[in-house]
């Protein structure tokens, strides 16, 4: 694997429309034997599939060895059961028309252990008549706010009594307990465990007194703290592709940013002024201005202004750049700019070698 300064560069990049997501092969494995490494037991392992949302990626870890799976839509569940993953999680808690779709994804993919969320005795009750009137008994999680302040249920004597009913349900077999603490974004290493540590406590102590089987905790910031706690279950999903985002934030997590906006530059529409061809339908959007993409062969770009099909940067060196030369970039978000992308371009010894569907960006598949 290509590990110089230039390890982005890609030599046939001519025979490449921009803009293009590209995804290097090499370190996406590299990036999933990391993953299991650190965490050490595969059967520990339950990757989120938001940020690739591809049967190719899925297939890459399943031939690893993984056999659990994490996923937040209807369509990447099917995705996944169209891939013959043994375990899907559907971390959401399904309700109404979606809960129904669940049901039929359920049904039609018998070869997969689905699961689900639930957080209030509403939910769980709705979910408990929908899967017991279509003959099933579906594993659920308790979905636990430890102050992500998202979804789930504070783990007090309110999330007791929600267990408590859950157990006199037809249909649901409380199986575990599903906490995710996004929050937590300290930098400094030693902080974050402090932070994550007393999350995991108040799941810990809510489990003591349920003793379920299953904990599920955190995500890509913290899964260097909590994959190192024995038999609790982690869920990251960035780490096969990274992002400038998460190399900024987790500096201890060493996975190799897999993913590259290659985009050109269009235009000098005026003096130290570029355009270039990454507009908001091409790149996450969702940061400040300045905080979308950073430039890996080009310093000082500063980007002032962004519409639908373009990007326009200041510069210092104007002298340096041209008409059509490609740039390089780094998404800072990487999953929703993956999902931006019908298709990424597969890279390999830094050379195109194909495209890999992202085929769960869409809501619906065939369910």
């Amino acid at each position: 694997m290509k590990d110089a300064h230039n390890w982005f560069e890609i030599e046939n990049v001519n025979e490449l429309d921009s803009p293009s997501l590209v995804v290097f092969v090499e370190r996406v494995n590299h990036n999933i034997q990391l993953a299991i490494e650190m965490i050490g037991d595969l059967n520990r392992l339950r990757p989120h599939i938001k940020t690739n949302k591809s049967p190719d990626v899925t297939k890459l870890m399943l031939n690893a060895g993984i056999t659990k799976f994490k996923c937040a839509t209807i369509a990447e569940a099917e995705m996944l059961a169209q891939c013959n993953a043994p375990d899907v999680l559907l971390a959401y808690q399904p309700l109404g028309p979606k809960l129904k779709r669940f049901v039929d994804l359920i049904k039609k993919y018998p070869s997969t252990k689905f699961s689900c969320l639930t957080d209030n005795i509403d939910a769980a009750t709705e979910q408990s008549a929908i899967f017991d009137a279509r003959g099933l008994t579906v594993p659920v999680y308790l979905d636990i706010n430890v102050g992500m302040n998202r979804t789930g249920i504070i783990p007090n004597e309110k999330a007791v009594e929600l267990a408590t009913h859950c157990k006199t349900l037809k249909g649901i077999s409380l199986i575990g307990l599903h906490s995710y603490d996004g929050h937590i974004r300290d930098v400094n290493f030693e902080i974050k465990k402090q932070h994550c540590d007393e999350a995991f406590a108040l799941v810990k102590q809510l489990n003591d007194q349920l003793q379920l089987p299953t904990i599920i905790m955190g995500g890509s910031p913290a899964f260097s703290v909590h994959c190192k706690r024995e038999h609790i279950e982690c869920s990251p999903g960035t780490f096969v592709y990274w992002d400038k985002g998460y190399h900024d934030l987790c500096p201890e997590q060493k996975f190799l940013p897999a993913a590259v906006l290659v985009t050109r530059i269009i235009s000098f529409p005026s003096p130290g002024r570029i355009c270039t061809d990454l507009g908001h339908k091409s790149v996450a959007a969702e940061n400040e201005i300045t905080k979308r993409v950073f430039f890996l062969n080009a310093e000082g770009l500063k980007p002032v202004g962004q519409s639908e099909e373009h990007l326009v940067l200041e510069t210092d060196h104007p002298e340096n750049l041209k008409t059509g030369q490609v740039l390089y970039g780094l998404p800072h978000h990487v999953c929703p700019t993956v999902a931006l992308y019908e298709r990424v371009i597969t890279i390999e010894n830094n050379k195109v070698s194909g495209e890999w569907k992202t085929i769960a960006r869409d809501r619906k598949i065939s369910l």
